[in-house]
Order: structure tokens, then sequence, then C-alpha cells
């Protein structure tokens, strides 16, 4: 018989369900992602905090609020691009995930991530930074565009990096603003970036 192909849809069933690593022991939901299969942007942060563990969805909490925030002040609808993790699952404590943890999910990341195609993965924080890149300070390398087996990675800061230190805000609107050029010259010109959502 042959192979149901992948969906996005399918890799959230499996998330939900997961067993492969001791955060679906502690979690209330698993935290799959969400957003547009055809996104031009994909966003990937670190794990889910409290607010994403009872809703099963991504940045809805404190840091949520502020992406939202911010990329509406890029011109960046939330509606128009994939949001998820590197953990889909709440570490406790919202600790940094382990190695282990990472390793778990990594394959799930990777589906999506070939599923969705995106122009551009935009990295939010050091934990993505470094699953993903293997890089270690995104204070360094923040605003950077990385290349790395074709597929284009733009870093910047954490949005829960600005809960606590609000100063942060602004570098992030700032990183917020190129990716949305950068979506633009990678598409190919002056076209605003809505026309190509």
């Amino acid at each position: 018989m042959a192979k149901a192909p992948d969906s996005l849809e399918k890799i959230a069933g499996e998330v939900t369900g997961c067993p492969l690593c001791k955060l679906a022991r502690t979690r209330k939901n698993a935290v799959p992602g969400e957003g547009q299969l055809a996104a031009k942007i994909m966003f990937v942060g670190e794990a889910p905090g409290r607010s994403e563990d009872d809703k099963g969805r991504p940045f809805v909490g404190a840091a949520g609020r502020i992406l939202d925030e911010m990329l509406a002040k890029a011109g960046i609808q939330r509606s128009q691009v994939f949001i998820t993790n590197v953990v889909k699952c709440r570490p406790p404590n919202n600790r940094v995930p382990e190695d282990d943890e990472v390793a778990a999910c990594m394959p799930y990341l990777d589906r999506q991530m070939a599923l969705i195609r995106p122009r551009i993965i935009c990295i939010l924080g050091r934990t993505a930074y470094s699953s993903l890149l293997g890089g270690s300070s995104i204070t360094a390398n923040r605003g950077k565009v990385i290349e790395k087996a074709g597929q284009k990675y733009f870093l910047t800061i954490h949005p829960a990096a600005a809960i606590y230190n609000k100063s942060m805000l602004s570098l992030l609107e700032a990183d917020l603003k190129k990716l949305a050029k950068e979506v633009q010259k990678v598409e190919g010109g002056g076209a605003s970036l809505e026309d190509f959502m």
C-alpha cells in the first residue's frame, strides 16, 4: 500500500500524541505550530510556555503579544506566516530544552520546513539558533541573513527577551522590518509583501 503523503495536519496529529521524550509526561497540550502551508516566512522559537501549554497554540502569552505587535509594525500578518518552536511541549518551569528533547522533536520541525518550504525562516532566540544552525550568540548575529543548504535564515532575538528588557523592543521591531524587506528582495522586486501572501 502506498504511504500517505505528509501534511501539516498529519504532523500536528503526531505531535499531539507524541511520547518521544520526557516532556510528554508533564505537558497539558503539545503545540505543533500554526499558520499557512503557503507561508513565505516561518518563525521558529524555543519551546511553548505556560499559556501555550494551556491552549495548545504557539506564541499566545506575553511573548506572543509582543510578537504580534512587532509583526503588525513590520506589515507582516500573523495569519499569513507559520509559527512554531524547536520543541513542541513545554519544559517544566520554562527551562531551556535539553539536547535529547530537541533531538526527539527535530524531525517534526524538519518535516514542517520541508512541507512549507518558506522563502525565509526567522529564528527567534538562542535555542532556535543553536538547534537549527549550531550558532551561539544571537545578540552578536541578530539582523543577519544566513544561507544553509539553499535555505535562508534570518536571526533575531526571542520576543520573551523584551518582556524583561524593554530596550529589546526597538531591536525586535527593527529586525522584523528588515525581515519584511528581505522577503521582498527574495521575491524579486519592489512589490509589497502583501502581494506575495
